[in-house]
């Protein structure tokens, strides 16, 4: 059931969400539905949706739908985890799953949630993707799913903290990462320029994408890049792809 897709505004939604409250942040509990069924989860770790199961619902039923065992998923954009387990159990023992998160608070919350659930088959980069490998400047946002890339420097603005930043390509072309089969990014606003560092893993390895955007520039820039490279665009929250902020992003040369 899709919990989160009663509203909070409506008086059910008011009813359903009232006993949240009173669940200790830190509190661990077992993932209600979903693939994810019965895994441990830090309740006040992210949106509740998450431990009920039907977070992003729609997103996640089409991304269980995608993932094959034995998968190589890059998750850029880690948060605490919730995308990176679901991709280690689709994939399985023999799958393998690489994840990058910059936000410290995040990265303890993602290795807690994989040694919760004992996950062996998951790398943690602590690191953003960008276009290019360096040091950025890393700015908070209103909450812990919001911080994204900025310009400038820590010690110059006195917001934010200095960043590790990779480059997809120069990880996959050296050999220090398999080519992945699926990449999922939210990354806050930074997606063409994750994209433009992995243009030549896109090429190669033709992986599917599940991409948000965040606002209409980037998201037409990243629609145009990704179409220069032959993928088909297809919308998740919106009935056409002009208007959408997420999107699925298939070559025609990967059999899905």
């Amino acid at each position: 059931m899709n919990f989160s897709g009663i509203r909070r505004e409506t008086l059910l939604g008011r009813v359903l969400r009232f006993p949240f409250r009173w669940i200790p942040r830190d509190a661990q509990v077992r993932i209600l539905q979903g693939p994810l069924r019965g895994k441990k989860w830090i309740a006040g770790s992210s949106n509740h949706g998450c431990w009920l199961g039907s977070y992003e619902y729609d997103k996640q039923k089409a991304f269980s739908a995608a993932v094959r065992p034995g998968s190589v998923i890059f998750d850029l954009g880690a948060n605490v985890g919730f995308y990176t387990l679901l991709a280690s159990v689709l994939t399985g023992r023999d799958g393998r799953v690489f994840s990058f998160e910059p936000l410290p608070e995040n990265l303890a919350l993602l290795r807690r949630h994989l040694a919760l659930n004992a996950v062996e088959n998951c790398v943690v980069y602590e690191a953003a993707v960008g276009a290019s490998s360096g040091t950025a400047l890393f700015a908070p946002g209103e909450s812990s799913t919001t911080g994204h890339l900025a310009s400038g420097h820590p010690d110059a603005s006195g917001k934010g903290i200095a960043v590790r930043v990779v480059m997809l390509d120069e990880l996959t072309g050296s050999g220090e990462l398999p080519p992945p089969d699926l990449i999922k990014c939210d990354v806050e606003g930074g997606e063409l320029q994750a994209l433009q560092g992995a243009a030549l893993t896109l090429a190669a390895a033709a992986p599917t994408l599940f991409l948000a955007t965040h606002g209409a520039e980037v998201h037409q820039r990243c629609c145009g890049f990704l179409r220069g490279l032959g993928y088909i665009l297809t919308p998740l929250d919106h009935a056409v792809i002009e208007g959408a902020s997420e999107l699925i992003a298939i070559h025609p040369k990967r059999k899905v």
